[in-house]
């Protein structure tokens, strides 16, 4: 998508300069051939940037990058940790997917459940802060959490593509239900990329249901995500085959919707994203958290810990 940036700025530039007529067409041809060859390279390749070169999981001893870091306080006992791998089946294509449920497994049945839909890059571990605090909402531990790496990502076997992260997240879902969770008890949190299997699942469900939806940063299409990125109204066939479209989806939705959005979000801009998704939410019960001065991956840390967690326990517990 930087790539598309930078052909859409060197065009600026050339109109820029006055260049005379038969000059500005010979830019304007080879701006041309160059999106034709970016469009080879496609969002397809780059949507999902996975880091699928560690050996194990390191959790709380993680030192790579993080949006945020939480203190002791936060900390989940060693007994309420389960790493596990779970079996995705996409098209008869079957693969090994890592999973972590925060939680008494043995009482999912009747806890109350977020399953956690991360975002495009890195793996679990980066993941994991946002996790705790998920599991401290309304008290300590008081909800379990359930988190997947999809196809691709830290250690789970294969290769992500629109369709498969479906069919992992479903593989999930599936895990719960086996546990004896239900619909009332369960809820789905989406960020960022995790917005579009939040939104495919719950819109047209495969098996279990969820009670409320929470998306942070979540993005409207595939087709916004080029338009925004090339800044030109082009089509997003020039650059995708996916179908991504979290803002007809989310018109499918009833259930209540809670939806949290940096205003200076540089990655996904909640003007042309978030407030696209929420403004079409058909339900009659809404949440909107827009968050003032916060980024793509630092709404929690803006809001504060206590005061993010706090109002999704209100939502849940409304």
């Amino acid at each position: 998508m930087k790539i598309i940036k930078k052909i859409h700025q060197m065009s600026v530039r050339v109109f820029a300069k006055g260049e005379c007529i038969e000059n500005k067409l010979t830019w304007l041809s080879f701006i041309f051939i160059a999106f034709l060859s970016v469009s080879c390279l496609r969002l397809d390749d780059n949507l999902f940037n996975a880091d699928n070169s560690i050996e194990n999981y390191q959790l709380d001893n993680y030192t790579g990058e993080v949006d945020f870091t939480l203190d002791d306080s936060y900390k989940i006992p060693e007994s309420l940790i389960h790493l596990f791998q779970l079996t995705s089946d996409y098209n008869g294509d079957q693969k090994n997917i890592y999973a972590i449920y925060i939680g008494d497994i043995a009482n999912i049945a009747t806890d109350t459940v977020i399953m956690y839909c991360h975002g495009n890059k890195d793996h679990m571990d980066f993941y994991w802060q946002r996790a705790k605090l998920l599991a401290h909402v309304g008290g300590k531990n008081r909800y379990g959490v359930l988190m997947i790496d999809y196809r691709g990502y830290g250690l789970s076997e294969g290769e992500s593509s629109e369709q498969s992260i479906y069919a992992d997240v479903h593989a999930a879902l599936k895990w719960l239900e086996k546990q004896g969770l239900t619909n009332e008890r369960f809820m789905m949190y989406g960020f960022s990329l995790g917005s579009a299997p939040t939104c495919q699942l719950t819109a047209n469900p495969t098996c279990l249901v969820p009670s409320k939806v929470i998306l942070e940063a979540p993005f409207a299409s595939a087709e916004v995500m080029v338009q925004d990125a090339s800044g030109l109204s082009l089509p997003a066939s020039y650059f995708t085959n996916y179908t991504i479209d979290n803002a007809e989806e989310i018109k499918k939705i009833s259930q209540p919707l809670m939806w949290l959005h940096g205003t200076n979000d540089n990655f996904l801009n909640i003007k042309t994203h978030g407030e696209v998704v929420y403004k079409n939410h058909s339900g009659t019960s809404k949440n909107a958290q827009r968050i003032s001065g916060a980024d793509h991956g630092d709404v929690p840390l803006v809001m504060g810990f206590t005061a993010y967690t706090d109002s999704i326990a209100g939502f849940i517990q409304d």
